[in-house]
């Protein structure tokens, strides 16, 4: 990763269990009720291959062939692995939202108003939960259970906006499923749009080009907030309110990392961290399977035309 955040304060919560349900025909996911619950670092414990996981998700939602059920159980799979992305404190221009009457939202792919009130925000996320919400002058809260995992864990919390700790440890937050489709569909059209403009930048029409610059140039959102301590020396530290913001800045410094670059297998199109620049194959069997079917329509062809 890119030295610039080096010193971070990425620390996440992931339950042992999640699992979907619905409301008004709308899907959610949500912790299995009872499940263990862990915190950890996802950059210092996955780093690198929580990228391409999230990008190989997307990668098979856009994919139109593939089957809904498969891309439920993958999804599902990836939040029981990470944790949720965390949109209720990604959206926001900040974490710290629950301390205002009113929450204020950029341009984004969710919410299509530029403010809500703090308390509707708040239920988008806790749809099965009372509509309880009180505030208080310095701090507010909704009324999730509580249990054993939240009291380990909400000390270690202390220094975290009030929203954090209600969306991390409330057992009763869901996210939407359509969301995290779309979220990961997104990731994945951002590395498509940045391989192909150059693999394509000297045969492809500028309308095509300038698609995927377009694309490119859509790709973003809010930064990290930082604040600045005294070390051995004035030192950032970048604070992360969500695994989503983590996946987003992290796949910023990969896609402009000369080094290791993110590459798209030319066989079976998934995402991988290449070992050098020109590499096309995520594994030496993708190359010898793409050999083989190169051969194979080459002599197709080559019998076609003595025919």
């Amino acid at each position: 990763m890119n030295k610039i955040f080096k010193n971070t304060k990425s620390t996440w919560v992931r339950y042992g269990e999640y699992k979907y349900v619905t409301k008004n025909g709308e899907l959610f996911i949500t912790p299995v009720s009872g499940s263990d619950v862990h915190m950890y670092d996802p950059l210092k414990e996955y780093g690198d291959e929580m990228i391409i996981d999230a990008l190989n998700v997307g990668i098979n939602v856009m994919n139109e062939r593939s089957d809904k059920e498969f891309l439920k159980e993958l999804i599902l799979k990836f939040v029981t692995r990470y944790g949720f992305l965390g949109f209720m404190t990604a959206l926001p221009t900040t974490a710290e939202f629950l301390e205002h009457e009113t929450v204020y939202l950029p341009k984004n792919m969710f919410i299509k108003d530029e403010s809500v009130s703090t308390q509707d925000y708040v239920y988008c996320f806790f749809p099965f939960s009372e509509k309880g919400f009180y505030k208080g002058k310095r701090s507010a809260k909704t009324t999730p259970k509580f249990d054993k995992g939240r009291i380990k864990l909400e000390m270690t919390m202390v220094d975290k906006p009030s929203a954090y700790d209600v969306m991390l440890l409330g057992r009763d937050y869901c996210e939407r499923y359509e969301w995290l489709e779309r979220q990961f569909r997104d990731w994945a059209y951002t590395l498509f749009s940045s391989v192909w403009y150059y693999e394509e930048q000297d045969t492809a029409d500028e309308i095509t080009l300038d698609l995927y610059r377009k694309g490119m140039a859509a790709f973003g959102g809010i930064a990290p907030t930082y604040h600045i301590v005294l070390l051995d020396k004035p030192t950032i530290v970048w604070d992360f309110h969500s695994l989503l913001l983590q996946i987003q800045m992290m796949l910023s410094l990969m896609l402009t990392d000369e080094t290791q670059p993110i590459r798209l297998c030319k066989h079976c199109m998934t995402a991988f961290l290449a070992d050098r620049s020109n590499a096309t194959f995520c594994s030496h069997r993708c190359k010898n399977q793409f050999n083989v079917y190169k051969s194979r329509k080459g002599r197709e062809q080559h019998g076609d035309k003595n025919d």
